[in-house]
């Protein structure tokens, strides 16, 4: 088994998961439990120096950050068709999906993890308020993203096939539910997330991962 995924459940790692889990070749997973620490322990820092999930490994090499990894798969497993095979399309993809991970996840990290920018705890509380209104735009774009696939006529964010977007979207949006954002609130978009849930791989990522898809609790 020469493919290996380092993961962290409910991470953004989910996304590189479910691509393993549609591609159908056996695969490794291998979790990192974040709460512990364990991404700082000299064994994972072996693996990434930067502490970060996720890790594939494919043979003797070793592939970091979302982007490549997504890109790679797509490669690896061209049949899939993960990316769209058209010039601007694919670009378009990949343009999406670096918003996905250089935008909504930081400031989502904002919110979950503020001591990580800024050591004055007396601003946390305003960090994360500010963020989690920046977090409520950026999940409206989504929303008019689903919405805008949905009239295409097409079934997932990246075109006909199931990609990186399609996963994204769902961790983006579970992550709102822990900040306190009602899914329903968007309602394309918790209907869309709620539908790829249920597609074998993504179901078999989530078991795998522990995860329910809303951590929502009303005031």
């Amino acid at each position: 088994m020469s493919l290996k995924l380092y993961f962290a459940p409910g991470a953004c790692s989910f996304v590189p998961h479910t691509l393993l889990e549609a591609a159908g070749e056996p695969f490794e997973a291998a979790m990192v439990k974040l709460h512990k620490g364990e991404n700082y322990e000299p064994a994972y820092k072996a693996v990434n120096p930067r502490s970060q999930v996720p890790v594939l490994v494919d043979g003797g090499e070793t592939i970091t950050q979302i982007l490549a990894i997504a890109t790679y798969l797509n490669d690896r497993f061209p049949a899939m068709g993960f990316l769209p095979g058209e010039p601007l399309a694919k670009a378009r993809v990949l343009e999406t999906l670096a918003w996905m991970n250089n935008t909504v996840h930081p400031t989502f990290t904002h919110y979950f993890m503020p001591f990580k920018f800024t050591g004055d705890e007396a601003t946390h509380g305003e960090l994360k308020s500010f963020n989690k209104q920046l977090y409520r735009g950026m999940l409206a774009e989504l929303e008019a993203m689903v919405t805008a696939m949905a009239a295409r006529g097409q079934a997932y964010l990246g075109g006909d096939h199931f990609g990186p977007l399609d996963p994204y979207a769902l961790t983006l949006l579970r992550w709102g539910t822990i900040t306190g954002i009602n899914p329903e609130d968007y309602p394309a978009l918790w209907a869309f997330v709620q539908r790829i849930s249920l597609l074998p791989h993504v179901s078999r990522a989530m078991e795998r991962e522990r995860l329910q898809l809303s951590l929502y609790k009303p005031a």
